[in-house]
C-alpha cells in the first residue's frame, strides 16, 4: 500500500496552548478543542494515526486565528511561540510528520514579513492564512508585501476558511442560526477570499503562486459555469455607471483561468460527488489528500475514514491515486523559486 500523507491536520503546540490558557476558559473558547485529546495530546494523535497506517500528516495550527485568540500587542509573539512548537514536534517525530506550515499575525504586516523569513529558516514548508484578518480582506493593499514576501520565499500558502456566528444569515438580524455560520458560511469567505485575490492581480504579479484551498475549492468547481459566464462577457452588466469602480481593471486573462490554477484538498467529509466535482475542475495534478484532521466526534478518525473511503469509491487508477495521496503535496512542500 503506497503512503498516504494528509495534508491538512491541526495541531496545538504544548506552549501555544498553554498562551492561550491565559485568555480563554475552559468553557469558552478553549471548550471545544480540550475536550478533542488528539488535537494536544500527541499519545492519542498516534494511537489514532496507527490505524490508518501508512499514514502520516502535515501540521498546520488549528483554528481560529492568532488574530481572533490575544491581544492585539501579542500577537507576534503568539505567532512565534507558536511556529516554535510546530517546528519542534515535526523535528522530534520525522516518523510521524512530513514537515509544517507556518503561521503568522497579519496585524503587522512588516512583523509577518519578518515572522515569515524566520519560520523558513527554521524548516517551514508554507504558511497558512485565514481567508480575512478580523474582517480586513487579504486583497487590502497593506498586505500586499507580505504576498510579495512569500513568493519570494517560494513557498505555497494554505488558505483557511475563517467565519464565526457573530456574521448573521440575514442583515435584520445579529448572529447567524443553526451553525449556518460554519457549514455554508466558509465555503462562502473561501470563495469570496479566492475571488478577490484573482481580481486583485496577485497572480498576474506572481505567476505560478501556489494557493491550496480547503475544502477542495469550496464553491468554485461546483458554480464553475457561473463564474465563466457571469464573470467573462457578462462582468459588468449588473453593475450601474456610477459603481463601476466596484469592478477594478480587467485581467489579462478570463477569470475562469485563474481559479483553475489554484490548489485544493479533499476534506470534504468523503462526499463522493463534490470529490469528484473537483478533480474534474482543478485536475489531480493540484488536488492533494487531506482530511482535516482531527475536527469530528472521533477526535479525527471519521474525517480520514471516511476521505479515505471515499477516495476509494472514486476507483481512480494507480498513478491518479498516487498524485492525490502524496504526489501533489510533495510538488506543494518543494520551494518554488520567485519570478
Amino acid at each position: 500500500m503506497s503512503e498516504r500523507i494528509d495534508g491538512w491536520t491541526h495541531i496545538l503546540p504544548p506552549a501555544y496552548l498553554a498562551r492561550l490558557r491565559r485568555h480563554h476558559s475552559e468553557t469558552g473558547r478553549l471548550k471545544r478543542w480540550l475536550t478533542m485529546t488528539t488535537l494536544f495530546d500527541l499519545d492519542a494523535r498516534f494511537r489514532l494515526m496507527d490505524r490508518f497506517a501508512p499514514y502520516r500528516q502535515l501540521l498546520t495550527l488549528s483554528m481560529p486565528p492568532i488574530e481572533e485568540l490575544v491581544p492585539a500587542e501579542e500577537a507576534a509573539e503568539v505567532a512565534r511561540i507558536a511556529n516554535n512548537g510546530l517546528a519542534e514536534l515535526a523535528a522530534r517525530h520525522p516518523d510521524r510528520f512530513v514537515g509544517w506550515i507556518a503561521s503568522l499575525s497579519l496585524l503587522d504586516p512588516e512583523a509577518a514579513i519578518a515572522e515569515a523569513q524566520r519560520a523558513a529558516s527554521m524548516g517551514a514548508r508554507g504558511v497558512q492564512i485565514p481567508t480575512h484578518i478580523l474582517g480586513r480582506p487579504l486583497d487590502d493593499p497593506a498586505f500586499v508585501p507580505l504576498f510579495d514576501a512569500i513568493a519570494t520565499l517560494g513557498w505555497a500558502i494554505w488558505l483557511h476558511p475563517v467565519r464565526g456566528p457573530d456574521v448573521p444569515d440575514y442583515r435584520s438580524e445579529t448572529a447567524s442560526r443553526h451553525e449556518i455560520w460554519w457549514c455554508f458560511g466558509w465555503p462562502y469567505d473561501s470563495s469570496a477570499a479566492m475571488a478577490r485575490l484573482v481580481f486583485s492581480g496577485l497572480f498576474d504579479r506572481h505567476p505560478g503562486l501556489r494557493v491550496v484551498t480547503h475544502h477542495m475549492g469550496a464553491m468554485i468547481p461546483y458554480f464553475a459555469g457561473r463564474i465563466r459566464q457571469g464573470w467573462g462577457r457578462d462582468m459588468g452588466s449588473r453593475t450601474p455607471s456610477a459603481d463601476a469602480s466596484l469592478l477594478g481593471p480587467r485581467l489579462v486573462r478570463e477569470p475562469i483561468a485563474y481559479f483553475r490554477e489554484f490548489f485544493a484538498d479533499t476534506a470534504l467529509s468523503g462526499e463522493v460527488g463534490a470529490m469528484r466535482c473537483g478533480l474534474d475542475f482543478f485536475g489531480a495534478q493540484r488536488v492533494m489528500f487531506a482530511s482535516d484532521f482531527p475536527f469530528d466526534a472521533e477526535g479525527g478518525a471519521y474525517l480520514v475514514r471516511e476521505t479515505l473511503a471515499g477516495l476509494d469509491a472514486l476507483a481512480l487508477d494507480d498513478a491518479t491515486r498516487a498524485q492525490v495521496m502524496h504526489g501533489t503535496l510533495g510538488a506543494l512542500l518543494a520551494p518554488r523559486h520567485a519570478t
